[in-house]
């Protein structure tokens, strides 16, 4: 193997690991321990065992623990949630790298139950700490692990609807997707929500509790997937490892359609984006739509070349947190910017205005801004505009504009 193409899944609970093209996939707690007295990490169950055997002091919830800049203390020395986090996915790659033969990676993609900034921010700083370059890097969200994985099956699994139920030590998730052909583009969208009609593990290890688990699956089944037409349902989690006590619910979800069940889908939905980015060109050629990508494009009217045309500043699809930009325009009687936002699933555009209170006054074309984009999240959109002047002429003044844009 010339690199490692490593898709990763990655919670509090658990963490697995896959590389694009390849079977094997790793499955352990999202848990680490120090051994005593020696600088030698452990993770997942060998992690236990140190513990238990009284050699070794383990941490968990190490997504939380960075998220938080929490500290957790070791022997006498202590150590920050990042930097656990670190040591741990640096102890995770090992595996593969073990496994296959080198240590080079090639890409890597971390997919994680939700995306928020603090987070990425976190495994980000881990890329750096691995020596892994940033654009061969990336974070998704569950949601888009889940569209890739499905996407690359063959089409009769994803010609209609696909339905996913999760179900963890944390409870029970609904994921669903549907792909959308239209005459300029084809879309995959996904959702999910998080069932209220939990189930509790620990009630699957009596029949009496096994059957109401059942029952409660089924009930969430009926109003999930009424009236709607499905080419495949997949189960995942810890909860479907052993399928057999969801008899009832496995024929209703099962009827008219196929049933999958796949332990590793978020960490295989992972690999296929991290060897996708291994081509020259994609090989999903469809606009994805889900948690971590914009539901909008952003654009503005603008002229260039004498022309008026177009500008694109985030198009729906793109990673939120990738979608960064600065740019500069001179201004030609204007006094405000107007960005268009439109939405993927609606055809009018909405327009937001932007003043330029307080910037000096100048001939026409004679002032310069620079206008800075980015998001804090899929549906918030942070603008920074500064008055970069025009030459020795017009010098640059300290005026600047900060907006949020609701999408």
């Amino acid at each position: 193997m010339d690199g490692l193409v490593i898709g990763l899944a990655l919670c509090d609970q658990y963490t697995q690991v896959n590389c694009g093209g390849q079977e094997k996939v790793w499955s352990f707690p999202t848990v680490i321990c120090k051994k005593k007295n020696e600088d030698l990490w452990f993770v997942g169950e060998e992690a236990y065992g140190f513990t238990l055997a009284g050699d070794g002091v383990i941490v968990d919830k190490l997504l939380n623990l960075a998220r938080k800049n929490g500290t957790s203390t070791i022997g006498n020395t202590k150590f920050t949630g990042q930097e656990l986090l670190e040591r741990f996915i640096e102890q995770v790659i090992a595996l593969p790298a073990k496994e296959y033969g080198t240590e080079k990676i090639s890409q890597m993609v971390v997919a994680l139950p939700n995306v928020d900034n603090r987070t990425m921010d976190c495994l980000l700083y881990c890329a750096d700490h691995l020596k892994i370059p940033r654009s061969h890097f990336h974070v998704i969200s569950y949601s888009e692990s889940f569209l890739y994985f499905v996407l690359s099956q063959e089409k009769k699994v994803w010609d209609n609807q696909v339905g996913l139920f999760d179900l963890s030590q944390k409870g029970l998730r609904y994921y669903e997707m549907k792909v959308q052909k239209g005459l300029r583009q084809t879309i995959a969208l996904s959702d999910y929500e998080n069932l209220d009609e939990g189930v509790d593990l620990d009630v699957l290890e009596t029949s009496a509790g096994a059957r109401l688990a059942d029952r409660i699956l089924c009930a969430c089944g009926e109003r999930l997937l009424a009236k709607k037409l499905f080419s495949s349902i997949i189960l995942t989690g810890r909860g479907f490892e052993k399928p057999e006590w969801a008899a009832d619910f496995m024929k209703l979800v099962g009827r008219r359609r196929k049933l999958y069940c796949e332990p590793h889908i978020f960490a295989k939905g992972a690999a296929c984006k991290a060897l996708d980015h291994m081509g020259k060109e994609t090989a999903f050629p469809l606009v994805l739509i889900c948690e971590g990508r914009l539901k909008a494009t952003v654009s503005m009217e603008v002229i260039h070349e004498e022309r008026t045309t177009q500008l694109v500043i985030a198009a729906s699809g793109d990673s939120w947190y990738e979608a960064k930009s600065t740019m500069e325009f001179i201004l030609d009687h204007q006094e405000e910017l107007i960005f268009q936002i439109q939405p993927v699933d609606q055809k009018k555009k909405n327009e937001v205005r932007i003043p330029l209170k307080g910037f000096p006054k100048r001939p026409e074309r004679t002032t310069r801004i620079q206008l800075k984009t980015g998001f804090k999240n899929e549906n918030t959109m942070a603008v920074v505009i500064k008055d970069k002047g025009f030459g020795e002429l017009f010098p640059a003044s300290d005026t600047e504009i900060r907006r949020e844009i609701v999408l």
